[in-house]
């Protein structure tokens, strides 16, 4: 799979950052995201059996990924979704609908990424959230069908090394 499409679906990983205002918590979250992509160029068989031995997971893989991020309290208030690399690929937000612990927007592109998605998060109290996300069009003028789910649960107040999520 090129750089580019791995760096596009990372970056829509980044989907499963809490993002709902005043739900959740300061601090440490795991998240475990699973993504799946349908008619997006295949990484040659080689190459993934490489990545494999080397401990190495692709988004799109369908395996889960686990990853940790650091909430601040000015992002855990805010009422808006995570900046992502989805504006330098041409895509918009709407404005989320929230409800009731519920956040909820929709994603239209036109640029490096045509098409269109929707995200989804529901916060079971302040500990843990659970969402998915799915995008439907091109990236780089090639079929994309993504769709993930992903789920995160707070740790702990102290961050230790983990870096703050800009």
């Amino acid at each position: 799979m090129p750089k580019k499409y791995l760096v596009c679906a990372a970056a829509l990983l980044l989907a499963a950052a809490p993002a709902l205002g005043a739900h959740g918590k300061v601090g440490l979250w795991n998240i475990t995201a699973t993504m799946t992509m349908a008619n997006m160029p295949q990484i040659p068989p080689e190459a993934m059996a490489h990545m494999k031995a080397m401990g190495m997971k692709m988004p799109g893989s369908g395996e889960p990924m686990h990853s940790q991020i650091c909430m601040t309290a000015a992002q855990v208030a805010n009422d808006t979704l995570p900046k992502m690399r989805h504006e330098a690929l041409g895509c918009k937000w709407s404005t989320p609908k929230i409800m009731g612990g519920v956040l909820s927007a929709d994603m239209v592109c036109n640029g490096d990424m045509e098409g269109s998605g929707h995200v989804h998060v529901a916060y079971s109290g302040a500990e843990h959230y659970r969402g998915d996300y799915s995008f439907k069009g091109t990236m780089h003028g090639h079929p994309a069908d993504m769709q993930s789910s992903y789920s995160g649960d707070w740790v702990k107040t102290d961050c230790g090394s983990v870096k703050r999520m800009p």
